[in-house]
């Protein structure tokens, strides 16, 4: 830089003063870098718009939700909840705040069992107003704006309303889920919005929207103009707070008991990231109700002790430790991970590099063991007086990063649990079905499950939102994934791609997958990876080849630049 300057005053005694200042402030202002990778191209754009404007990594994000609410509903959307891991460059931290539904006060530990004591299914249990939480997205993006916010609040929905009134087309994966869905056609709201009006097929069903059809959502633009105006308090007090409530408590399947207390009483709460140290690294997450971050981290604490680097990348050797790892981290996380506020979560102790060290003696690198399910550990602060859930279905969310001109960066996983949610919707958007997130057993074997049912208690969440700091604590990556309870080993499998492996976010996406929640190790049907299955098998994994669809999405800084990823699987793009 001091070459720079002494060049621009030489030029200047020829061309003046003047034009050096220009030059000089042009050599000494950065660039503006921004990015944002988000599960459709129409969510990117209303992010990169935000950016354009010079709003914040924070102002991005609530566009994009906006936006994926509606073109994505499936996934996400104001009528459920999420959680931001969020970098601020100005203080050299990382911050989280937790989005995630609440219980209505009229939940009780039995809210999932039938009359005899048995539990519902999932599937008796999900479609309707029993299973709708709080919804906790807008009051928690509202807090955030409050910090981090530069544009109006009222101009980040500029996006959202233009496309709701205008129009979108429906995509593949869209039209996909609403024939996958065999509650959509018996919910009048949602069947009148997602099929033909008044086409029937040859045996009398609804007609899905096809792709490209144009799909219009005056109602939710009306919700979005109240929301922009009145603010997020708006959600739940007033109209918009009428419509869930009427919409909970008369779902034609399983209505609900959510009252207007328990919408006024809803509060976000920002914690403190969960955090530990890999290799030359530093993983931050976003800490319980989420389970997430906290078995991400430590599955990657366990393979500290091996040599990752050194591994061919998805091998079976690879595949066998991630798996190993996986089994052990799955296991601590179903006895002890719930919400903080009503369980004592020894997270440090999960956290510790030593009892990791201890844990990973117990993994074999040539086999595995022949315990199935492995048994949880003892951290440092444990209880002995829990019983494990049981773990639960894979369902819908979506994940998305942004980062500001400023160095900023938001990773944000965001969901309404199964695809369509509670297939419940008021003013325009679905609400959530996560209470089903609970343990429906509350009792096991005579002992107490941390996760069970409780009135305003959050259920806990797979969503794993992460930020990776480099060795001098600043910002290097960011990532994340939907997926239910697989989106722990998609992120870890993609940390380890781009930390170890040194592969770009885009390569580390786009790997074939494999999960182990400490049951049956899954492979990624139709990739290579596949035709590994019978020497893991070997190795004496159960192992299952099916169809395993993650949306991750990332980036990272590398030099002055950033680089991005988004899934191939669904529908994102990266935009900057």
């Amino acid at each position: 830089m001091a070459r720079i300057k002494l060049f621009l005053t030489l030029v200047g005694s020829l061309i003046g003063f003047a034009a050096v200042g220009i030059l000089l402030n042009a050599a000494l202002t950065p660039r503006p870098v921004h990015m944002v990778s988000a599960a459709h191209p129409l969510a990117s754009a209303a992010g990169l718009e935000m950016l354009e404007q010079g709003g914040s990594a924070v102002d991005a994000a609530i566009a994009v939700q906006l936006v994926l609410t509606l073109v994505e509903p499936q996934s996400s959307g104001i009528g459920g909840g999420a959680f931001i891991v969020y970098w601020n460059e100005d203080t050299r931290r990382v911050e989280t705040w937790d989005g995630r539904e609440t219980a209505p006060a009229s939940v009780t530990p039995r809210h999932f069992l039938k009359s005899d004591g048995s539990p519902m299914s999932f599937f008796e249990a999900v479609v309707g107003g029993h299973a709708v939480g709080v919804p906790g997205v807008v009051a928690m993006l509202g807090d955030a704006h409050k910090e981090h916010g530069r544009l109006p609040w009222a101009d980040l929905f500029a996006p959202a309303i233009r496309l709701a009134e205008g129009g979108f087309e429906v995509t593949p994966r869209l039209n996909k889920l609403i024939n996958w869905s065999p509650a959509l056609p018996r919910m009048p709201v949602v069947s009148e919005y997602f099929f033909q009006p008044g086409e029937k097929d040859d045996d009398g069903n609804p007609v899905p929207l096809d792709v490209g059809m144009v799909l219009v959502n005056p109602e939710y633009a009306r919700t979005l103009r109240t929301l922009a105006e009145d603010g997020p308090d708006s959600f739940y007090n007033g109209a918009i707070a009428d419509k869930i409530l009427e919409s909970v408590k008369n779902a034609p399947v399983n209505p609900g008991g959510m009252t207007a207390e328990d919408l006024a009483a809803y509060k976000p709460v920002k914690r403190e990231p969960v955090c530990a140290p890999y290799r030359t690294y530093t993983l931050c997450g976003a800490p319980p109700p989420t389970s997430g971050s906290t078995t991400v981290i430590q599955i990657m604490g366990l393979l500290e002790s091996f040599y990752m680097q050194n591994a061919e990348p998805q091998s079976a050797d690879a595949i066998h430790l991630i798996s190993e790892a996986s089994r052990l981290a799955y296991a601590d996380r179903n006895l002890y991970l719930a919400d903080p506020d009503f369980v004592d979560v020894p997270l440090d102790g999960m956290v510790d590099r030593s009892y990791l060290r201890l844990r990973s003696r117990l993994i074999h690198p040539d086999k595995t063991s022949s315990s199935n399910p492995l048994e949880a550990g003892r951290p440092a602060g444990s209880s002995a007086s829990l019983s494990p859930s049981e773990p639960e279905p894979a369902h819908s969310t979506s994940h998305f990063v942004v980062r500001d001109d400023w160095g900023n960066v938001v990773s944000m996983t965001t969901s309404i649990e199964a695809p369509f949610g509670s297939h419940v919707m008021a003013g325009g958007f679905l609400l959530n079905n996560q209470l089903t997130d609970f343990s429906f057993r509350p009792v096991i074997d005579g002992k107490p499950v941390a996760n069970r049912p409780e009135a305003g208690k959050r259920p806990r969440s797979s969503m794993s939102p992460m930020i990776v700091l480099d060795e001098d604590g600043e910002f290097y990556a960011a990532i994340g994934s939907p997926g239910g309870s697989r989106i722990i080993a998609f992120v870890a499998q993609s940390l380890i791609g781009i930390l170890d492996w040194d592969m770009t976010v885009q390569e580390a996406i786009n790997m074939p997958r494999h999960v182990h929640r400490n049951t049956t190790l899954e492979l990624e049907e139709n990739t290579f990876i596949a035709t590994l299955a019978d020497g893991l098998r070997a190795r004496g994994h159960e192992v299952e080849v099916k169809e395993i669809t993650s949306g991750l999405h990332g980036l990272r800084v590398v030099g002055d630049e950033l680089e991005g990823g988004a899934d191939p699987r669904r529908e994102g793009v990266v935009l900057d």
